[in-house]
């Protein structure tokens, strides 16, 4: 399967330009890491940056609530200091959530780029 993947690659290249078969070398799979970085790119990188802010401060609340959770005796306090440390890891959780689902729509739209590029070089062909 591998190999045919390749050989696929290697006629796509072919029949592209030189400019589209850089294009074409630029649209590979990433790592996690290059798409966690990638999505810091874009019209929309200042609420990635925004929501990365505010995954830290909820995560400090969520720290400060869990210490004066077992700080304290009372069972009023308790609840309430559970509830805030459970509300906090909550709200980070759905953080995370959004940056994953952010970093799934990349590689979706780079792959529909490939798709299109692949297209066009068999339209170009025929």
């Amino acid at each position: 399967m591998k190999t045919n993947m390749e050989d696929i690659d290697q006629l796509i290249k072919e029949t592209l330009t030189q400019e589209e078969a850089k294009f074409y070398d630029e649209l590979e799979e990433q790592n996690v890491l290059q798409m966690m970085l990638g999505i810091f790119s874009g019209k929309n990188k200042w609420i990635i940056i925004l929501m990365n802010i505010m995954t830290l401060v909820f995560f400090g609340l969520a720290v400060y609530c869990t210490v004066q959770f077992f700080d304290t005796e009372v069972t009023n306090d308790l609840i309430k200091w559970g509830i805030g440390g459970i509300v906090f890891l909550l709200a980070v959780s759905m953080m995370k959530i959004f940056a994953w689902m952010q970093m799934d729509k990349n590689a979706l739209i780079r792959e529909i780029k490939r798709l299109e590029l692949q297209v066009s070089s068999l339209a170009g062909k025929m």
